[in-house]
């Protein structure tokens, strides 16, 4: 198959720029579940942006370097912030429907922000925008969509990316998709932990078949968990939006009292690495709750139906209860390395959203910022499209022949099991070198034996669990890597953030079948 543009990932980053590249030429998407099911689904807080007057793109930008603890690029920074409210209007303009209020569109308060500046929909903002982007892409003839289809590795002519293999998961075969440029908007990394906050999708994907074709990745080890998701036995950890806390929800311990303002004066809105390591702690002491009771059983209703549905599935009535948290992986802060455009370090390779690393988080993300960074540089990649037409659509043949094997689920299921739970326990939100040490020793048997499973085809589980080995493993590297405390990243053994030696990236690259380390 041939076609313009090949956009792995239907998320908002990738549906944004399908969306504005069609104009340009034909763009097929391909997704390895349904269309709807991403990450961006499952954004509950909202997307934050400039839009009233006693706000600022200066103060945005203070706020966003703030939290990335130094290591943000203020360029990259100072573009996301001048360019949120044209982002705003490029939402509005999908039929997007922001919460409004008598004087304009409802603003709230997340962590580590100054001022009410998140827009949302309710308390299920992702998900708004999902549909109001599927919609449109449904219905634009110059998109192609293909559902259940697993992009497999990229396609190489030389240093150029010319397209993917591709798994269609349900015709079990291996095929090759050729494009003018190819785009990666896979989504996260989540679900490489026990606990997280994201779907089952989350593994990496895109970071890993990038890696596996020699792209520069940066700021792998900074892997942001969130403070507050549901802690209860038997349901799954539910994020528990920070848009509570936003509204006046805060955070006790079993005895009843408040924790989080002898650790920081910005209380239950310090930055999201801050809350997470003190509820981490605290949990070795008792339960942590989130308490929103004192707002009132109709702004509850009308702020979080959806949160407050979801909590009675697990007999948790938030207008009467505490409501039970932990921290959870959220986020992933770096990825791909890109530039404003999109633009990789392999040529017709472009890479968009959470997969990526703009620069713009460093070593931990402002709430909200997520989803304005996937419209923001999508945006601006799809400005740059049109000039991807003048390549020549190659179409090399492929000396080795992919095919698929239905490979017994249980050992598949066994690792992947033991590699979320050693991963949560050896580089969750609290590090240190022994534990880590581990976990590499650990990656490599596990490297190894897939390498046996997979000798006489590939499935979607196996290529899942690869993938995951990979991210695992280049996380574990920079992580074990950066000998301080910075942002997301603690380490036990290095607690304190050193300036001197390492207000600096760690990059990762394959070269000949070998990992790279550079420090920047």
């Amino acid at each position: 198959m041939k076609t313009d543009f090949l956009v792995v990932g239907s998320g908002i980053a990738g549906l944004n720029f399908a969306l504005k590249a069609a104009k340009y030429g034909k763009v097929t998407i391909v997704t390895k579940k349904e269309i709807m099911e991403s990450n961006t689904n499952r954004a509950q807080g909202g997307i934050a942006a400039v839009t009233r007057k006693d706000d600022s793109v200066q103060l945005h930008i203070e706020d966003t370097l703030k939290v990335g603890s130094g290591l943000s690029n203020k360029r990259m920074v100072k573009i996301l912030a001048e360019q949120g409210p044209e982002a705003i209007r490029n939402l509005l303009s999908f039929g997007v429907a922001f919460d409004e209020e008598k004087d304009g569109l409802h603003l709230t308060t997340e962590g580590g922000h100054s001022i009410a500046r998140v827009l949302h929909s309710g308390d299920s903002t992702g998900k708004e925008i999902e549909q109001a982007m599927t919609e449109s892409v449904r219905e634009n003839p110059s998109i192609e969509v293909f559902e259940d289809c697993f992009a497999i590795d990229l396609i190489l002519e030389g240093r150029e990316c010319v397209g993917a293999k591709i798994l269609d998961i349900k015709k079990r075969k291996v095929c090759c998709v050729f494009a003018r440029a190819t785009i990666l908007a896979a989504g996260g990394v989540g679900y490489i932990y026990q606990n997280t906050s994201n779907p089952e999708i989350a593994t990496g994907d895109g970071i890993a078949i990038a890696f596996r074709a020699g792209a520069r990745l940066e700021d792998m080890e900074f892997v942001q968990f969130h403070p507050t998701t549901l802690n209860k036995a038997g349901a799954p950890h539910f994020l528990i939006s920070e848009a509570l806390r936003g509204e006046g929800a805060i955070l006790v311990n079993d005895m009843g009292a408040r924790f989080m303002l002898e650790i920081d004066a910005m209380g239950e809105l310090a930055p999201r690495d801050i809350i997470a390591r003190t509820i981490f702690n605290e949990l070795k002491h008792g339960s942590v709750y989130l308490d929103i009771r004192h707002k009132g059983r109709s702004f509850i209703l009308e702020r979080f139906p959806m949160i407050h549905e979801e909590c009675l599935k697990y007999d948790i009535d938030i207008t009467e209860e505490l409501i039970p948290v932990s921290p959870a992986a959220h986020y992933i802060c770096g990825g791909i390395k890109t530039n404003e455009y999109g633009e990789t370090s392999i040529p017709n390779l472009l890479a968009f959203g959470e997969c990526t690393c703009t620069g713009v988080h460093g070593a931990n993300r402002l709430a909200s910022n997520s989803l304005l960074e996937s419209v923001v540089f999508s945006s601006l990649g799809a400005k740059k499209a049109e000039k991807y037409l003048k390549n020549k659509l190659s179409a090399p043949p492929q000396k080795k022949e992919l095919r698929f094997f239905d490979i017994e689920p249980n050992e598949l299921n066994y690792l992947k099991a033991e590699l979320r739970k050693s991963l949560w326990d050896y580089v969750g939100i609290i590090r240190n070198e022994k534990q880590m040490s581990l976990m590499l020793n650990k990656l490599a048997r596990l490297k190894a034996r897939l390498a046996v499973i997979g000798r006489n085809g590939v499935n979607t589980r196996f290529l899942e669990l690869k993938n995951m080995v990979t991210v695992a493993h280049l996380i574990t590297t920079a992580a074990f890597t950066r000998n301080e405390s910075r942002g997301t990243h603690y380490r036990k053994d290095y607690p304190a953030t050193d300036d001197k030696n390492w207000l600096k990236h760690i990059d990762l690259a394959q070269k000949n079948d070998e990992l790279h380390i550079s420090i920047c």
